[in-house]
């Protein structure tokens, strides 16, 4: 294989970065599967010792990001597909949360895979052949209580993903956002963090929702590796969706959105229409 079929994965190590980097192995594709410690990926090599390495990887360390890239590049001849899919939850009333785990939270979760997609354009602009998938989630597109900061980093990856998508689609690569409901992954486990302790005010809103979420006996509906299949597939597809919504629970939050959204204009549009200057076309 060559450049364009290789694919560089972040967080491998469990979840859907595990799941999607196995998928990947499965249909033949070569294979860099990164995670903090590299030990813990070292069986996803075993499987195909010829097209896959496990390297280190924290997202947030501009040293590794510029080391993964390369050795990538010199081990497959360049980057095909880099799917940025490490990062992390918080959960906490926007009144609540600690400032500099809200910073931290950022790093991981959109400045990492921010700086790592800058890093692998040049090759992919190069080639005219590329793909960016970015890890996003439902909470990307509707806020809720309790996660305030963590949809704020989510809605900050869409917004520039979207972005990139229409300033390189003229030049033969695409971008997409996958947004995922409730999985069972890591996120509410060892990925999860919280803010200070919970104010008396917040308790039916924030706080009950942080309380459901955080819960280690709740059974998310959402299976990984069937979400993996579906990311290939969307991901390999002629005309790959922009958004990628998985899970009936994302699906009837991203309508819900859709709806109270079209209300909104529907019901001020005359009033929007009317701040406009007389004589404007």
């Amino acid at each position: 294989m060559t450049g364009t079929d290789s694919w560089l994965i972040t967080g491998c190590s469990s979840g859907f970065g595990r799941e999607i980097a196995l998928e990947a192995i499965r249909r033949g594709f070569d294979v860099a599967a990164t995670a903090r410690r590299v030990e813990e990926i070292a069986d996803l090599v075993a499987l195909a010792p010829d097209r896959v390495v496990a390297l280190p990887l924290d997202v947030t360390q501009p040293v590794q990001r510029e080391a993964c890239v390369a050795a990538v590049t010199q081990r497959f001849g360049g980057i095909g597909t880099l799917v940025n899919n490490a990062g992390r939850g918080y959960l906490a009333a926007i009144e609540e949360g600690r400032m500099e785990d809200v910073r931290q939270l950022f790093e991981v979760n959109l400045f990492a895979p921010l700086e790592l997609t800058r890093l692998v354009l040049p090759g992919m602009r190069q080639r005219g052949q590329g793909r960016i998938v970015n890890i996003s989630s439902i909470g990307g597109l509707v806020a809720n209580p309790g996660s305030g900061f963590y949809a704020s980093t989510k809605f900050a990856l869409e917004g520039w993903s979207e972005a990139l998508s229409k300033e390189v689609a003229p030049l033969g690569l695409q971008v997409m956002l996958v947004e995922p409901g409730p999985f069972r992954t890591a996120w509410n486990d060892r990925s999860l963090a919280r803010g200070q302790a919970e104010l008396a005010d917040y308790a039916g809103t924030a706080g009950q929702r942080m309380r459901e979420l955080g819960d280690p006996a709740r059974q998310q509906p959402g299976d990984p590796a069937r979400a993996a299949e579906v990311i290939l597939d969307a991901a390999l597809a002629a005309s790959p969706p922009a958004r990628l919504v998985l899970g009936a629970s994302a699906m009837r939050s991203a309508r819900a959105k859709l709806a109270a959204l079209a209300s909104d204009l529907d019901a001020w549009e005359a009033a929007s229409g009317a701040t406009d200057f007389a004589d404007a076309s």
